[in-house]
Formats: C-alpha cells, sequence, structure tokens
C-alpha cells in the first residue's frame, strides 16, 4: 500500500472514532440525548479540494484492486 493511502486511511478513522466518542458524550450528558434529538442538525463539515481529491483517488485505486481480484479469480 502507498504510504498517503495509508494516512488517508487512518484519518478518516479517526474521524469515525471523533465522531463516536462525541455521540457517546451526548449521551451521558444527562438531558441531552433523546429529548433534544429533535432540534435540529449541526452544520454538515466541509470537505476542502484536496481532501476530496485525496478520497477520489483512493477510492479509484480500491475499485481497480477489487476488479483486479474479481477478474483473476
Amino acid at each position: 500500500m502507498d504510504t498517503q493511502q495509508i494516512i488517508s486511511e487512518l484519518e478518516a478513522e479517526r474521524d469515525r472514532l471523533e465522531q463516536a466518542i462525541s455521540a457517546l458524550r451526548g449521551a451521558i450528558g444527562g438531558s441531552r440525548g433523546y429529548a433534544s434529538a429533535g432540534k435540529g442538525r449541526r452544520g454538515r463539515r466541509r470537505l476542502s479540494a484536496a481532501a476530496k481529491r485525496r478520497i477520489s483517488e483512493m477510492m479509484k485505486k480500491r475499485w481497480a484492486e477489487r476488479k483486479r481480484a474479481a477478474k483473476a479469480a
């Protein structure tokens, strides 16, 4: 695997973990949780152009590997 791809995957995993931790913190925050769930969403996180490009390249590589593996099988 390419080093840049590994870094991208680790960063994506870190973001997922941070979201899970914040969701759990919100659930144990007392009156927050189900009662505040209907108050709407926060704004969506925006990706930079470089991040979108990096994710796109990573997914294209992943799909190419799957296609090669399917042909070999």
